[in-house]
């Protein structure tokens, strides 16, 4: 396959993984090569350039060691060793050729064909089989064996053969076919090592043996494997086949690009027929997924072609017409016209921009650039703040820098981590793979959570601590972990006075070691009892490299921020900053959050997290861009929605966000979008927020675009073109059209040039370039002259702010109360399968596990409501009600329940209340008062919203 080649983009199957041990220096063939100690003879001689053939045998997974293909002679030792379990020696002789050797390869290799179907012209491995490569390497031309008992073949002498198992198409993007099954267990291993669900076995022995997915009336839909791709990649024959490759043949050519799913940024090669996207395949050397993948990203690319794509612009002058599909150029004539009349009538400030976490980052600093210098206002915010902006606030306020402090290889060197208000397994689930796989090997976990996540327990992994605390005391439980470290005497000082300021810490630990901290004083209130939250604050103490994971379970509450400062405080009194194995770590939800956040997507800062009302920073920008920039911070979008029922806010343009879909209170959104004048969508669908737009520009998806992405750990990886944009514009371009039309003068012609005015006026992205990217695949900002390879560890030497900094922690209780009328609480999440709004996956085969949102409740509440498994329930709070399904479960705790909000026919944010963190606004999903009851079917609210979508929705093509 022709790959773009990019100098890091070797990647060969060396046949067994890396080793680190001391350099080692042996002979193959004749030929002297230098390996680190512990390298298989394998991976020596393909380091060599010398091919060794293979078949179980493969460098995501350890050796085993069973084909019996690889086998060479090694001077001095008897008999013929497999090169795969074989390490190198200090001056080692292999001999990997000899016509003993050949002679045992073709020996072993027509065993194999004697019980494989010879289909090869019509196989869809053809041409990517590694069983075909194989008998070719070892010469095998004919199989002296007759036909006898074998696995192929469905019948045998006009009789059903026993042997023979059908194919089971279950899966919707993989078959497996037990027919061509080598039983090499390639497939096995990488569900183990690499993905950790442990879903395959190899079932029965000697000839009976067959890979199989469960119980034998268990087919792989059925079964517990998450179809991450792992096994899929593995299979040297088509045992295993995507069935996107077995209907449009085997792709040609690759370019490696960054998946647009969540934040972990996994690279992977798009590999294609001509400009035909034949699959996904995740790429070795992606520094963040190390070749591994998710469903998702895998797999749930579909939605990129699916017919529901708008492709052409459309207006309206009210959002009760039909919508008219118009040229780009009469579309962007009607939305400049219609925007620089509101700021005629209402004011420069009556218009705003909202851009999204889905966006590149050349195509977010584009969009705040728009509401900066062509709007002339500080009005632009972004789905970011609404997950995460506690963690800049928080992180920024306690180190410095409002950003994770390590890459994902760090969690190789962790001995204990927290995870706290994360679903790894479902939002993150490369990383979670990663981390479970540390977890077997003997690192500790402890979960705060008040819902029994996967992580908690699942096959070889269990937590040491579950503290399924009640939603909203996050702050209660950190600060009594705290509280439990400052009295046991288990802080580490020497660090604190070496690294953070002593008088401050002295004053927090006096704060905390207050009785009213304590386990014991919280337990009723959190309801985690207090022996096991002593027992969890001591093992993440001093159980070696503590790090912290924590995701929107932590930020979005009233006291989120709260939370994130107290989550530093632990790491920085327990000493576990700046080296690898631990730190803080937020888990981003989606692809670019960090990315939105780090181009000045918030109304108060600029690019680099500066506030605007600095004038230094300002005229760095006002030098770049020939404009003035207001000093005033602008609106955030809960205050554009309050100021639009107001009438003083009238526009807005929103790139790749879905607002009413996935912030909070649906009802108030919805109100704010209604009394604008001119509502600009620039998306890949018709999304709900579409419902109340007079402008629709159609976007442009991840596979269409160059530009990229910031992940989790602060990584750039780059986003390269597939295909040509079907709409005829990639995002930036649109956005670009949108301000010359507004009287702008911009003239960029690629991204790269956005990314260099980026970097020549943000200090810590001022070594970016493209250049840079292609030649070290991705960095890690800071990079700049003091740090030109990136930073992938930060706080090594000394906080960015100098000395770390404790910040009191008082728990304030949110405005969110249970009663009589609203008993339970409601928490939300997600599920690995769908992403965020859903607008991408429920476009996929991925609704074949989640087709509708369900509510999550504990058998002890359902059973006092009459409520039985799959009943429709009415789920109410102050703000709204919706209705959706019921399923019981002791994930929850009794008084809680739990949903996932991906789909727009249950709309659970119509549930959500206004309430928000104290210091960001963000949202408050996790904490909802609510009640539960029988239901007959949707509410009225429901068949009310869901009657208008459709009114909204009607288009009438252009004329021919």
């Amino acid at each position: 396959m022709k790959d773009l080649i990019i100098p890091w983009s070797d990647d060969r199957d060396l046949g067994t993984p890396a080793r680190d041990g001391m350099p080692v220096t042996l002979t193959i063939d004749g030929q002297e090569i230098t390996v680190p100690g512990g390298t298989s003879v394998m991976r020596a001689a393909a380091l060599a350039g010398l091919s060794i053939p293979k078949l179980c045998a493969t460098d995501s997974v350890e050796a085993f060691g069973s084909c019996r293909l690889c086998v060479v002679e090694i001077e001095g030792q008897r008999g013929t060793p497999a090169s795969c379990t074989t390490p190198v020696a200090e001056g080692m002789h292999v001999r990997t050729q000899t016509p003993k050797i050949q002679k045992l390869r073709r020996g072993v290799m027509e065993l194999y064909i004697s019980d494989h179907p010879l289909d090869c012209l019509t196989c869809a491995a053809n041409g990517a089989c590694e069983l075909q490569d194989m008998a070719g390497a070892v010469g095998l031309r004919d199989v002296r064996y007759t036909a006898g008992q074998n696995h192929f073949a469905p019948r045998q002498n006009g009789e059903a053969n026993p042997a023979y198992i059908p194919q089971d198409d279950s899966n919707p993007y993989f078959t497996y076919d037990p027919a061509k099954c080598i039983v090499c267990s390639r497939c096995v291993r990488a569900c183990e090592e690499v993905q950790g669900t442990f879903a395959l076995t190899i079932e029965g022995s000697g000839f009976n043996s067959r890979v199989s997915a469960g119980t034998p009336e268990q087919d792989f839909l059925a079964s517990d494997c998450v179809s991450c791709g792992a096994c899929v990649a593995a299979c040297p024959t088509a045992t295993l086949q995507e069935k996107s490759v077995i209907e449009m043949g085997t792709p040609q050519r690759s370019v490696i690009t960054t998946c647009a799913y969540c934040g972990v940024g996994c690279s992977f090669k798009a590999e294609l027929n001509g400009d035909q996207l034949v699959r996904m395949t995740p790429y070795k050397n992606g520094k963040a997924n190390r070749g591994h993948s998710c469903v998702k990203g895998r797999f749930a690319y579909g939605y990129a072609e699916h017919s529901d794509r708008i492709l052409n612009p459309m207006i309206r002058d009210k959002i009760s017409e039909p919508w008219r599909e118009v040229s780009w150029d009469e579309a962007l004539t009607f939305a400049a016209k219609r925007m620089r009349g509101i700021q005629e009538t209402f004011g420069q400030k009556s218009i705003g921009v909202i851009t999204s976490s889905r966006c590149t980052n050349e195509e977010t600093y584009l969009v705040q650039k728009l509401a900066r210098a062509v709007f002339g206002n500080n009005n632009t915010d972004t789905c970011a703040r609404v997950c995460h902006s506690p963690t800049g606030y928080g992180l920024g306020q306690t180190f410095g820098t409002s950003a994770g402090t390590q890459d994902f290889d760090s969690v190789e060197h962790t001995d204990i981590a927290i995870i706290i208000g994360a679903n790894p397994t479902d939002g993150h689930p490369v990383f979670a793979s990663r981390l479970k796989k540390r977890l077997r090997a003997g690192a500790k976990l402890i979960v705060i959570d008040p819902r029994r996540t996967d992580i908690v327990r699942s096959a070889h992994i269990e937590a040491a601590h579950h503290l399924a605390l009640r939603p909203g005391t996050n702050v209660a439980v950190v600060t009594a972990m705290a509280h439990v470290i400052v009295t046991e005497g288990l802080a580490d000082e020497t660090f604190i006075k070496d690294r953070c300021d002593w008088e401050e810490y002295t004053e927090y630990a006096e704060f905390a070691a207050d009785p009213r901290h304590s386990p014991e004083t919280t337990e009723k209130l959190t309801g985690v009892p207090a022996n096991d939250l002593r027992a969890a604050a001591r093992l993440f103490a001093t159980g070696g490299n503590g790090a912290i994971y924590y995701g929107l379970g932590v930020t979005e509450h009233s006291q989120g921020s709260t939370t994130v400062i107290g989550i530093a405080n632990l790491a920085m009194m327990t000493g576990n900053i700046g080296r690898p194995g631990v730190g803080v770590n937020p888990l981003r939800g989606q692809n670019n959050v960090q990315g939105s956040c780090d181009m000045g997507s918030f109304p108060h800062e600029l690019p680099g997290y500066r506030h605007v009302k600095n004038a230094d920073v300002r005229a760095t920008f006002e030098s770049a861009w020939g404009v003035p920039i207001d000093p005033e911070p602008g609106l955030r979008i809960p205050n554009m929605l309050d100021a639009a029922v107001d009438g003083s806010f009238k526009g807005l343009y929103c790139q790749g966000e879905d607002i009413l879909q996935s912030d909070p209170d649906t009802k108030h959104v919805a109100a704010g979008l209604a009394a604008m004048e001119c509502v600009i969508v620039h998306d890949l669908f018709l999304n709900e927020t579409a419902n109340y737009a007079h402008v629709f520009l159609p976007g442009s998806s991840f596979l269409e675009k160059d530009g990229t992405f910031t992940n989790a750990e602060r990584r750039l990886n780059r986003v390269r073109k597939v295909m040509a944009p079907k709409n005829g514009y990639a995002d930036w371009e649109v956005t670009q059209l949108l301000a010359n039309a507004m009287g702008a003068n911009w003239c960029y012609t690629q991204p790269a040039q956005i990314m260099e005015e980026i970097a020549s006026t943000t200090p810590s992205f001022a070594g970016v370039t493209y250049a840079v990217l292609e030649e070290k695949g991705s960095v890690q900002w800071p990079c700049n002259a003091d740090h030109p390879d990136g930073t992938p560890l930060m706080h090594v030497d000394g906080f960015v702010r100098g000395k770390g900094r404790f910040i009191h922690t008082e728990y304030i209780a949110t405005d969110e109360k249970t009663g009589p009328r609203f008993p339970l609480l409601l928490t939300t999440g997600r599920i690995l399968s769908q992403y965020n709004v859903g607008a991408q996956t429920r476009r996929t085969a991925n609704t074949v596990w989640h087709d509708e949102d369900v509510l999550e409740i504990h058998p002890h509440d359902a059973e006092v409501r009459g409520i039985k498994e799959g009943d429709f329930v009415r789920l109410a709070s102050r703000s709204g009600e919706t209705a959706l399904r019921a399923t019981l479960t002791d994930r929850v705790s009794t008084g809680i329940v739990y949903t996932t909000f991906h789909h727009p026919d249950t709309q659970a944010n119509v549930i959500t209340t206004d309430y928000s963190d104290w210091a960001t606004n963000c949202p408050e999903y996790k904490v909802t008062a609510v009640q539960v009851s029988l239901s007959n079917g949707p509410t009225e609210w429901q068949e009310n919203y869901a009657a208008q979508a459709a009114r909204s929705r009607r288009i009438t093509p252009a004329a021919e």
